[in-house]
C-alpha cells in the first residue's frame, strides 16, 4: 500500500530507522516527503507565508530532536501534523497577545511554493475569469481564517489537505465523532460567511 506521498509505510519506517541512527540524508528525505504538506497546512491556518515557513522549519527541527521518542503508534505524517498544529496554536496565541490577529484579503498568498490563487485557478480561462477566480479564492481564504481555532484545523485538514477523519482525530487528540461534528459546524459557518458569494 502506498501513502499519498508516494512512499510505502515500510519505506517511511526505513527512513525513520536510518534517521534515528544519525543518517542526515534519511531525515532530509523525510523532510522532502512531507515539507510541502506541513507548509501548506501552516499557511492555510495562519494566512501568512513567512510565518508558515517558520512553523514548517520548527516542526521538522522538533521532529528531529524528538525522533527517538517517535513510537510509531500513529503515522509519521500524523505525528508531524500534531507538532505543526501545536506550533500553529502557539502562533495564534502570540498574535492575540500582540492584538494584531488580522488577515488581508487584498493580497494573494505568494510563496516560494507558488500562489494559492494559481493553485486553484484554471489557466485555460480568460483574464477576466482568472481575476474573478482570484477574488473568490481570496474571499474564501479570508472566510476560512475567520473560523474558530477549533473548527479551522478540521476544515483545512479534511477539505483542503485530504486527511481522513481518523488521522485528524489522532492529530488533534479528540474522538472521531468530535472531528465529524467540528467539520459539519465548520462547513455551516463557512457557508454563512460566504453567503454573498453563493
Amino acid at each position: 500500500m502506498t501513502e499519498r506521498n508516494g512512499k510505502t509505510p515500510m519505506a517511511i519506517a526505513a527512513l525513520i530507522d536510518r534517521a534515528r541512527t544519525g543518517d542526515a540524508r534519511a531525515f532530509e528525505a523525510l523532510v522532502e516527503t512531507y515539507q510541502d504538506r506541513i507548509y501548506t497546512y501552516a499557511a492555510r491556518m495562519l494566512n501568512d507565508p513567512v510565518e508558515a515557513e517558520d512553523i514548517a522549519q520548527e516542526t521538522f527541527l522538533r521532529a528531529y530532536m524528538s525522533l527517538a521518542r517517535f513510537r510509531g503508534t500513529a503515522s509519521f505524517q500524523t505525528w508531524l501534523y500534531r507538532i505543526a498544529g501545536n506550533l500553529v496554536i502557539d502562533a495564534v496565541r502570540r498574535r492575540r497577545r500582540r492584538d494584531d490577529f488580522t488577515f488581508s484579503i487584498d493580497e494573494p498568498i505568494e510563496t516560494g511554493h507558488g500562489s494559492f490563487e494559481r493553485e486553484f485557478a484554471d489557466e485555460r480561462r480568460g483574464p477576466e475569469e482568472l481575476a474573478d477566480s482570484a477574488v473568490v479564492t481570496a474571499e474564501v481564504g479570508q472566510a476560512v481564517a475567520q473560523l474558530s481555532d477549533t473548527l479551522r484545523p478540521v476544515l483545512v485538514m479534511y477539505d483542503l489537505q485530504g486527511l481522513s477523519y481518523q488521522e485528524i482525530a489522532v492529530i488533534l487528540g479528540v474522538p472521531l465523532g468530535t472531528v465529524k461534528s467540528r467539520l459539519y459546524n465548520a462547513r455551516i459557518q463557512l457557508k454563512m460567511l460566504l453567503t454573498d458569494l453563493l
